[in-house]
This record gives C-alpha cells, structure tokens and sequence, in this order.
C-alpha cells in the first residue's frame, strides 16, 4: 500500500479515510490511477478531483459511499454506473435487519478494497462481466441462519462466499484457536479465496498447468476425498518442510490458494514498507538490513525475498516489545519459496502494466 496525502493541505492521508483530519477536505479513491485524492464541490453539482493526476476531472461519489457509509471510491461523472468498481462485484450484501451486520459489511467491503488494490497494482485481470469465460469475479456476503448448513468461505467459479461471521474479530478469534492456527485474517480470507479464481483464470487450461503439477501435486485428486483425509487428523509428517500452512496440505488447490495469498501478504507488506521509506540499518554487521528501496512493482523474486526476512524480523521484534503475538507467525522452508516463485512468475506473466 502506498503512502497517500491530501492534496488540499498535504497531511497525511489513509486509504480508508473519507475526510482529511487537518482541513476537512472530502476525499476519495480513483480506481484508474490508485490515488486517494481530495476534492471540491458537492453531491449535486458533482466533485472536481485536486488530485494532479486527475487533470480537474469530476467524479461522484460510489452509492455505497454516499449512502450507506461503506466505501470511499469514486465514479467518474460521465459515466452511468451509481457504483464503483469495487462496490459492483458485491453480489450479496449481509441482512441489514441484523443490528451488527452494517459494521461488518463495511470490514468486509474494507478488506475487499485493500484486496483490489493490491490486484490493480500488480495489472491482474479483474472482470465483473457475465461473459468472462471462467466465471465474472463476485462476492457474496453471507451468515448462518440456523435454518440450514453453516456458511462456508469459499469460492465457485468465480463466487467468492465469506462467512459474516468472519468480520466478528471474537468470533475468528475462537475459530483460529480451535482450529489451532496461526494467522486468520479478514483480509487473509479475501486473499485465500481469490487465489481460487486466479488459478481458474490464469493456471487451469494453460501452459502453467504442467509446471503447477510438478510444484504443488495433481488438482485433478478428488477434492471431497481429499477434505475429509484432511479434517480426520491426517497431516503428512514433516509437512512444514513443503507447505506454507497446515491448510495446504489438505489439496493442491489449496496449496496454491495459501501459497497466492501468502504472496499477496508478502508484496502489499514489502510495498508499505518501501512507500513509508523503511529501513534497517543496524551497527552490527551481523544484523538483519533492509536498504533496498525498489518498488515491489520493478522488482525481482529474488529482491522481495532479501527483503522479506529482515522485514519480518522487526515486524515480530516490534510486536514482542508491545506484548502481542508476532505478526509473521511462518517460517519460509526452500520448498515453499519455490511456490512462491511460481506465483510470482504467474503474476508477472498476467500482469497488464498500469496506465
């Protein structure tokens, strides 16, 4: 995520914000350039961007941000959509008529939003159209109900379904332990999932499926058989030696999907980083360094993984010094880099350059 600064007044600016703290200004995403920009005017007679990049454009503002208070990205005034681009894919909103659901709808469409701007950055194909070929990317919003089957997070043929629930931090909390794992996000599960409709698009039927076989093992062995071997117990000794997480040695596609999303977790990370000029310079020779200042954008596999480690050492020491768990509970076996090189080389072939 990149550093963003209101363009009125210059003060910082989070990618979340809909205000600039400092002057007041009202501010937006642009989708197009990946700027959060400020701007003037009203919802009547239209917002005019400050943002340099804009050229004085005029936007509205996305419906879900004017109304319902979940978004912060704009839509261009010529247009005819009343939603943004990210709002658009959200297939199915949570039941409103559920007191707490309107906070978790809007950390859900949080997390989706960090998710997308991630996916434009690195010039993945997102497509909303019911003619995409592999199935348009959507999501869909939905809770237990007691009436049937819990709701399970997952993914089919492009539907993307999270569990409300999961935008209860108790509740993931309770679940992480029970299921005795180390990291369970919101925005994790968004990563995990879209990894799904990523190896459909770009793996599945392509050039990259042989080599994806020869890395993570055979998609075509039967999932169900594969889930239930998985939830009995059954976890290949020494498995940390090939996989990034338990959950990955249930079925390749899930070794991929944890892989991706682990990637994902990797450039959005190593991207803050370099856009708040981080850097390890320590007086030991010795000691961790991270100096590399390249965009993750420009650089190698090889870059990114240099500077991973030094990064993930002061996440964690920082986190030991307040008391909390480490950020980074993972260890990086050479097997599992190899997967990520694979990702890495999926997304580099994928890749549009942006604009």
């Amino acid at each position: 995520m990149k550093t963003f600064h209101c363009n009125r007044c210059g003060n910082l600016v989070f990618f979340e914000n809909v205000t600039c703290e400092r002057c007041n200004a009202m501010l937006g995403f642009l989708p197009d350039i990946s700027q959060i920009g400020a701007f003037e005017g009203s919802d009547d007679a239209g917002w005019k961007s400050l943002h340099p990049d804009a050229a004085g454009a005029m936007f509205r503002r996305c419906h879900n941000y004017r109304v319902e208070g979940v978004c912060n990205w704009m839509v261009p005034a010529e247009g005819m959509d009343t939603l943004c681009r990210a709002c658009q894919l959200t297939h199915t909103i949570p039941n409103l008529d559920q007191p707490d659901n309107r906070l978790y709808w809007y950390r859900l469409e949080a997390a989706k939003r960090r998710l997308l701007y991630t996916l434009l950055a690195l010039g993945l194909p997102i497509d909303s159209g019911e003619d995409d070929p592999d199935g348009p990317l959507q999501f869909d919003f939905l809770q237990d109900t007691g009436d049937h089957d819990p709701v399970m997070t997952g993914h089919d043929n492009g539907h993307i379904t999270i569990n409300v629930a999961e935008a209860d931090d108790a509740h993931r909390e309770r679940t992480r332990t029970a299921m005795q794992e180390p990291y369970r996000t919101l925005l994790g599960h968004f990563r995990h999932e879209v990894g799904h409709y990523y190896f459909s698009r770009l793996v599945a039927n392509s050039r990259w499926l042989e080599p994806f076989r020869a890395r993570f093992g055979d998609d075509r062995m039967d999932y169900g058989a594969a889930m239930k071997h998985y939830y009995e117990g059954n976890l290949p000794p020494d498995w940390q030696d090939a996989f990034i997480s338990a959950y990955a040695t249930m079925h390749p596609w899930e070794d991929w999907a944890e892989t991706w999303a682990h990637y994902l977790h990797i450039v959005d990370t190593l991207d803050t980083a370099v856009s708040c000029g981080l850097a390890l310079r320590p007086d030991g020779a010795q000691e961790p360094t991270l100096t590399d200042q390249t965009p993750v954008e420009d650089s190698s596999f090889r870059s990114l993984m240099n500077r991973w480690f030094p990064l993930t050492y002061a996440l964690n020491s920082l986190n030991r010094s307040l008391g909390v768990p480490d950020s980074y509970p993972f260890t990086l076996s050479p097997k599992v880099v190899a997967k990520l090189e694979f990702v890495h080389r999926v997304v580099e072939d994928a890749a549009t350059p942006r604009p």
